[in-house]
């Protein structure tokens, strides 16, 4: 583990320590969407049952989407509004980045346009499915990304180290620049909804820019609604969709209602992936090994070298080849004799909180169970080139290029860097 202390913002998302001593390349990345290139990898099965042509029992539309500067949750609306076709998707990509992945429908159409163009992307028909796309189909990502000006090109000392990666989630999980959405989420799990609609309103960083500000300081004071909507610009499409409803005379929980249900159930859990940030975080200060499981440990059963099967206890005597997996924070949340429990227990009595608060009655749909998520990042095919400094890898779908990212780079300043 490195002795550098991350900067602020990390700390904030709860990425509290760096888990390599590799001193960093320096540099940023996502100068250009082209630059930062994502790849979804898709399980075989979902490839093979694709049919070039409809029939009786192929009958759902598969496209091959395209996007660039806009992430996959905005991209949908985009070609909703502008294509006037409903999709879904397997995995959230970033706007930071030109990314290749799989786009369906859940309605059966005989007919489906060949090829799709909105502002930030194109749609290609792969062929026809028997059922929608579905999320089991996501086996994970491959990346291609350039940094750029990096200080030093030597990586030498730091592939050994990528074994040694925890599986945090990136600063893009909490929205970025604006690190407001676990905290949104964390005043929903506390039911205290006025105050989740005031910092998403209002909450401001010191990367808002001065008109951001301005409009952001006006929103604490709900004598400004009215005036505030007429100043909003196109960009804070959230904030507008709950000011309209506040505007309207609608109570925080309808207001928070408008917010499309994709992107409010993004609010919990971003506060999950906080408090798993922080328990990774904790792990690794005490010194823990992520890659091998400890007495107690609940642990993914590998099926294959990147295939994460079913969760087991550790038994030091079986032969599985086992990774740690950290229990999530949720209702189903029990606390056991692992490691990783024992330190997120801690870390919800400090927030105040009992696994049962994320069962949350007034806006059931928004409740979250937990689940688990390994411990380590699971990298594999790393690879490089200098001339410029070009990264290349595979990661498990759910874990974030720029946790690797960090750990070459080391950025003073996560923000201007691209990340």
């Amino acid at each position: 583990m490195s002795h550098v202390a991350p900067p602020k913002i990390d700390r904030l998302a709860g990425l509290e320590c760096y888990c390599t001593g590799f001193s960093g390349t320096g540099g940023s990345i996502k100068q250009g969407s082209e630059e930062f290139r994502v790849f979804e990898l898709v399980d075989d099965s979902l490839a093979a049952s694709i049919s070039p042509s409809f029939d009786d029992q192929h009958r759902y539309p598969i496209y091959v989407l395209e996007k660039h500067d806009i992430d996959s949750n905005h991209a949908l609306f985009e070609i909703e509004r502008e294509c006037h076709i409903t999709l879904r998707v397997m995995g959230i990509k970033d706007a930071k980045a030109m990314t290749i992945q799989f786009a369906g429908t859940d309605r059966v159409m005989r007919n489906p346009p060949a090829e799709l163009k909105s502002a930030h992307t194109r749609l290609t028909l792969k062929g026809y499915t028997k059922r929608p796309l579905g999320r089991k189909f996501l086996f994970g990502n491959r990346f291609e990304i350039t940094i750029h000006n990096p200080r030093s090109l030597d990586l030498s000392e730091f592939v050994p180290e990528i074994c040694r990666i925890g599986n945090f989630y990136g600063l893009q999980r909490f929205g970025s620049e604006r690190l407001v959405t676990h905290l949104v989420g964390k005043e929903i799990v506390k039911r205290d909804f006025g105050r989740a609609i005031e910092l998403l309103l209002s909450y401001t960083t010191e990367y808002d820019t001065p008109t951001s500000k301005e409009i952001r300081g006006k929103s604490v004071d709900p004598a400004n609604y009215g005036q505030v909507l007429r100043m909003m610009p196109r960009g804070m499409d959230i904030e507008r969709q709950v000011l309209s409803a506040l505007v309207a005379g609608k109570d925080a929980i309808s207001a928070l209602r408008a917010v499309p249900i994709t992107i409010r159930r993004l609010f919990v859990q971003a506060y999950q992936a906080f408090i798993f940030n922080k328990c990774l975080s904790g792990a690794i200060a005490k010194g823990e090994d992520l890659l091998k499981p400890a007495v107690g440990d609940l642990c993914f059963e590998m099926e294959g070298p990147a295939t994460f099967g079913r969760i087991i206890k550790y038994d030091m005597a079986s032969k599985a080849n086992m990774v740690p997996a950290v229990r999530m924070a949720g209702y189903t949340f029990q606390p056991g004799k692992g490691r990783f429990e024992r330190i997120t227990k801690t870390i919800l009595q400090e927030e105040g909180l009992t696994a049962k608060d994320f069962h949350i009655k007034e806006m059931q749909e928004l409740s979250q169970q937990g689940g688990f998520r390994q411990a380590p990042l699971w990298c594999t095919d790393f690879s490089h080139n200098i001339c410029p400094l070009t990264v290349s890898f595979k990661l498990p779908k759910g874990s974030y290029a720029t946790t690797l990212l960090r750990e070459i780079i080391k950025p003073g300043d996560p923000i201007k860097a691209g990340f």
